[in-house]
């Protein structure tokens, strides 16, 4: 897989210069990863240009063993916002540069979790900042796997700063909360945004962040994929799946973003899965499994 084409290096400052190299990189290293993991699926690789400065490498695999659809962005965008951009994006500098690495996995099997990480850099003006992290949203959680999920990201946290991961892990659940469903995705994980100040600091926690992302997954996925389902776990996945979507719809910064700034849509979309489903007012049996998972879709402490 190859990346963009590098920015102006005239333009570009060398920690531009770096986090699109890097967000590169691990979107390379990640697909080798997970096409070893799952056994049998291939990345699909397009390349493309975005009008106005910049472009990017989507990877997509549809035809896993373990993966309905696996996802890998990587992208390095710069221009002007137009007065589109600028009036559903806010604020009133123009010019900006993003770059980014994203990820996620939807599995076959609805014992195993969808998966989700994302991290960038962006420039607008004179500011820059950071920002990132990765979610879990299981559809049968088991304890031991987010307690699993939970404890990788609090441990690459503590590394930094022993203040990183109860002030992520909150913004987590607030920010990946569904207000019109009371309800979040799933049981969270990491989130953060506009991390200024010290960037080079925070671009070696980034940096961590995206050499966890397979061993926070990966056991959880491993220790599930040989368990056996139905046809009622099947639809409570797609039903499950649909919050996926109205999430990403309705509230995702980064699904506003692209669409904002004319990005290839088959890539900004590229998190959306494959097959949901939306049935008017469905609830749970009482007592049922799907009762019980419903309970692990808010807020709390997993370790």
């Amino acid at each position: 897989m190859t990346g963009a084409a590098p920015c102006d290096p005239i333009a570009a400052s060398p920690l531009r210069d770096r986090a699109q190299s890097h967000f590169a990189q691990l979107a390379r290293r990640t697909c080798a990863q997970l096409e070893a993991f799952d056994g049998r699926g291939k990345f699909r690789n397009d390349l493309w240009e975005r009008p106005g400065g910049g472009g990017g490498s989507t990877n997509v695999m549809t035809e896993g063993a373990l993966f309905e659809k696996a996802g890998v962005n990587f992208s390095a965008v710069w221009g002007d916002f137009d007065d589109a951009a600028l009036k559903a994006l806010g604020g009133a500098s123009r010019n900006f540069f993003a770059t980014g690495f994203s990820m996620v996995l939807h599995p076959r099997s609805p014992m195993l979790p969808t998966v989700h990480a994302n991290f960038r850099y962006f420039e607008r003006g004179v500011d820059a900042w950071f920002g990132g992290g990765s979610d879990l949203t299981p559809f049968y959680p088991y304890e031991e796997d987010v307690r699993h999920f939970h404890g990788t990201w609090k441990a690459v946290c503590d590394r930094h700063d022993s203040a990183y991961y109860p002030r992520f892990k909150q913004w987590c659940d607030e920010y990946f909360y569904i207000p019109h469903r009371k309800e979040m995705r799933g049981v969270g994980g990491v989130f953060f945004d506009d991390l200024r100040g010290d960037l080079e600091k925070t671009f070696a926690y980034v940096r961590e962040c995206g050499d966890a992302v397979m061993p926070a997954c990966e056991p959880i996925m491993e220790r599930r994929r040989h368990e056996r389902s139905g046809e009622r776990e099947r639809a409570w996945q797609l039903y499950r799946r649909g919050r996926y979507v109205e999430f990403n719809l309705v509230y995702d910064r980064g699904t506003a973003f692209g669409l904002a700034t004319s990005g290839r849509a088959e890539s900004v979309l590229m998190s959306l899965p494959p097959l949901a489903r939306w049935e008017y007012d469905w609830r749970p049996e009482a007592g049922s499994p799907e009762a019980a998972a419903s309970a692990f879709f808010q807020p709390r402490a997993w370790i």
